[in-house]
């Protein structure tokens, strides 16, 4: 650890540093003479900064530069061995631990690879993973309270709720339940925003009106996920992207607003839409060039 504790970003000898070496430092953050913020985190304190860091993994991706890119997956590793500390100091398993889980879970599902079995698509590779997985939980001893199993078994609640909706109709789907073509989900989403405007035309002084908009709004939302999984389409994704579009033109909105003397809170929708466009417009043309 000498080497460790004396140096600030680089090591003195030359050497970069190793997977034993983050465990050495987490270790002695976490320690009684160590760092008063790392030793007050608790595996739920940590929760936030898990979704935090793997988002930003997702903007390095798409900024298209490795330093910041492995920077993040840096960030998304300290949360790994942060969590397997916390599990260490409490006699549940350490990062070894988690190591050999997934090293002997990543060889158990390819036996098209470390055993006998064939494979030479990637849904035959699915294939065998799911077989693989439905054995693996049926291995498992279950206690006399839990509940019947499920198709839609294996989703954590804690999942963001647009991966939820993707996953939940993937299994369904997978079990037959399912629309046939995406033209059927289109009707779908339809019949859901007929009955979202039904919910909003009901008087507002009904008790009940928020309750059915969300009711309805949910159910619109849950239709437009089956139709971007029939049209191959990463809802998560799509959703993200359009995020980062309107930050960009919002953004440049703002820009082009000072430049013109405009004080974008008191201005009139005309003058915004102008705005709006005009950002939209030269984005668009940003991108389009080499």
């Amino acid at each position: 650890m000498e080497d460790i504790t004396k140096t600030s970003e680089a090591r003195s000898d030359g050497k970069t540093y190793e997977f034993s070496d983050l465990l050495k430092i987490m270790s002695r953050l976490r320690a009684p003479d160590g760092c008063p913020w790392d030793r007050q985190q608790t595996l739920e304190s940590l929760k936030p900064y898990l979704i935090e860091e793997s988002y930003e993994v997702l903007d390095a991706i798409d900024r298209g530069v490795p330093a910041d890119h492995c920077e993040e997956l840096g960030d998304v590793l300290l949360q790994i061995v942060f969590q397997s500390q916390i599990a260490m100091e409490n006699n549940w398993f350490d990062a070894n631990d988690v190591v050999d889980t997934i090293c002997t879970k990543l060889i158990r599902r390819h036996p098209h690879v470390f055993g006998n079995e064939k494979a030479s698509t990637p849904e035959e590779v699915v294939e065998h993973w799911q077989r693989i997985k439905a054995a693996e939980k049926k291995e498992r001893h279950e206690s006399a309270e839990k509940q019947t199993p499920s198709a839609l078994d294996g989703i954590p609640a804690s999942y963001p709720p647009l991966l939820a909706a993707d996953r939940l109709s993937r299994k369904a789907a997978k079990v037959g339940f399912d629309w046939q073509s995406y033209e059927e989900v289109w009707k779908k989403v339809n019949e859901e925003m007929q009955e979202l405007q039904e919910a909003m035309a009901l008087a507002e002084d009904d008790e009940s009106r928020n309750e059915k908009i969300t009711w309805e709004l949910g159910d619109l939302m849950f239709a437009l996920v089956n139709l971007s999984r029939h049209l191959n389409i990463d809802s998560s994704e799509s959703l993200r992207k359009a995020n980062q579009r309107f930050n960009d033109r919002f953004r440049l909105v703002e820009l082009t607003a000072k430049s013109k003397g405009i004080d974008i809170s008191s201005a009139d929708l005309e003058s915004l839409e102008q705005l709006w466009q005009e950002a939209k417009n030269k984005l668009k043309t940003q991108e389009q060039e080499p």
